[in-house]
Parts: structure tokens; C-alpha cells; sequence
């Protein structure tokens, strides 16, 4: 009987999450990437409050990997026609950029002689 009721009570709550995230899908405020969700509050926040909210929500700011999760990205740039903040950082050496770890980044997409600290990377 225990399994039982413990089959009901997952099968609820995945149908639960199931309709939280068509709302959310309808709203534009997630997407999907490799088995990552990407939301957005579509708020305006600097980036230590984006970094706070993003801890607070149980997940981290966003930091692309591959082009499919530079696209999941993208698509909150272009929807709410702004900028995204990232979880990267300016590494010791100018110029050179790591994850906010400090780990070394594996992906980039930038424009030739980007990000050049002029505010538009």
C-alpha cells in the first residue's frame, strides 16, 4: 500500500510541475536546453541581484556551455529586447575570461574583438 500511495503522490506532483511549466512556457518566462531550464522574471536587475535571485531560486546565473544553451539565452535577449547577464568574469589576465568559479570556459560565441568592455558584448 505504501508504494501505492508514494506512485500517486509522484505521479501528482509531476502533473503539478507539468502545468506549472505550460504556464510558464506560455508566459516566456522558461525554456529548455539540454535538460536545463533557463527562466527569467523578465525583471531589470543588476547583477549581483540577479546572482542573488538566481541562489535564491535554487539554481545559478546563466552560463552557456554549447550553442543550444547560448540559444536559450538568446531567446530571453531577443523576447524582452535586452541584455542577459552571464556567470562569467574577467580573469586575472586581461582579456581572458573563466566562470564565476574561476573555472576556465570551455564555450564562447562572441563577435571578433569581443567582449571589449565597451558595454555591448
Amino acid at each position: 500500500l505504501a508504494g501505492t500511495e508514494n506512485g500517486d503522490i509522484i505521479h501528482q506532483l509531476e502533473y503539478r510541475i507539468s502545468r506549472l511549466e505550460g504556464v510558464l512556457l506560455l508566459n516566456k518566462m522558461i525554456t529548455e536546453s539540454g535538460g536545463k531550464i533557463f527562466a527569467t522574471s523578465g525583471k531589470r536587475a543588476d547583477f549581483d541581484a540577479a546572482v542573488e535571485k538566481c541562489k535564491e531560486a535554487g539554481g545559478s546565473i546563466a552560463t552557456p556551455r554549447n550553442p543550444g544553451e547560448n540559444d536559450a539565452i538568446q531567446y530571453f535577449v531577443k523576447y524582452f529586447n535586452t541584455y542577459a547577464y552571464l556567470g562569467i568574469k574577467q580573469s586575472l589576465i586581461p582579456g581572458k575570461f573563466q566562470l564565476l568559479n574561476g573555472t576556465p570556459l570551455s564555450y564562447t560565441n562572441w563577435y571578433a574583438n569581443e567582449p571589449s568592455g565597451k558595454g555591448e558584448e
